[in-house]
Order: structure tokens, then C-alpha cells, then sequence
């Protein structure tokens, strides 16, 4: 019999942060203009979204924020800005409904995931509804106790 491949993991980098702070609504799949040096760097896995966030001007979408750090070995030819902004590919239809849910209804868009998509590098962005402070204080609390089940669990078990 063949050996079953494994499946690989595609994500590049996760925005752990947005999940944390935001109620995500509305999810979209956006292709990322990169530069060459960028998607080397992406290969080594040198990509920060902590503080990313989409912001959408004149009919398109830009992702501001995100910390692509260079590599040692890019050439002087280039002028290398690892904070620049980057255009995000949607069609018109994706990008009417993000801006309606920011314009209309107060959403915030943001940057979850980097992630291959084949050979080509695709960002989740999801409209987000901000969180309140006792949210965050339940999530955190919910995840405390389910730490706890755990470890009651496994101790017993032993």
C-alpha cells in the first residue's frame, strides 16, 4: 500500500491577537501584492501580524501593520521597508461588503491569518465587532477552567 501523505500546514503566520480582542463576523479570502524579498522572507517565516489591521481607501484594500522582518542575504539594490502597506486583492462585490460592514455598521477589518494557497500567499481578513472588557475576562476564565478539567482528569486517571 502507498504511504498516505501528511497533510501540511499552509499558514504562514495567525493574528492570535484579533481572535482575543474581536468578535469575528464575517470572514473573506484576499490574495497580498508582495515584493520578491518579501516572499522569501514569508518562506522563513518571518512575518509579524500583531498589530495589522485593513484599511480600505478609494475602492481597495490595504493591509497596514504587518512586520515582514528582511533577511540578511537582500540585495542593496532594493529599498526595503518592513512596515510598508500592501494591497489586498478583492473583487468589488468582497470589497462593497467590507465596506459596508465598516461604513454602516461599525466593524472593524482585520488581518487573521497568512497562509499558501498553492504557491501563492492568501490573507483571511474577517470583519470584527469589537469585544467588551468582562468578554475578554470570560474567555480568559473559560480557558483557565478548561486547563483545570484537564489536569483533574489526567491526575485521576493516573
Amino acid at each position: 500500500m502507498a504511504k498516505a501523505k501528511k497533510p501540511l500546514d499552509n499558514t504562514i503566520a495567525q493574528n492570535k491577537k484579533a481572535r482575543f480582542d474581536y468578535h469575528l463576523v464575517d470572514k473573506f479570502e484576499a490574495g497580498i501584492a508582495l515584493q520578491g524579498w518579501e516572499l522569501k522572507s514569508l518562506r522563513d517565516g518571518r512575518i509579524q501580524l500583531v498589530d495589522s489591521f485593513v484599511e480600505l481607501h478609494r475602492g481597495e484594500a490595504w493591509l497596514h501593520g504587518a512586520l515582514i522582518t528582511p533577511l540578511n542575504t537582500v540585495s542593496t539594490h532594493f529599498v526595503v521597508d518592513a512596515k510598508r502597506k500592501r494591497k489586498l486583492l478583492l473583487n468589488r462585490r468582497e470589497l462593497d461588503k467590507l465596506q459596508e460592514g465598516v461604513n454602516q455598521k461599525g466593524y472593524t477589518c482585520v488581518c487573521t491569518a497568512l497562509y499558501w494557497k498553492g504557491h501563492l500567499v492568501k490573507a483571511a481578513i474577517a470583519l470584527a465587532k469589537g469585544k467588551a472588557e468582562h468578554d475578554k475576562r470570560n474567555v480568559e476564565k473559560e480557558r483557565d477552567w478548561n486547563r483545570e478539567k484537564q489536569r483533574v482528569v489526567r491526575d485521576h486517571n493516573r
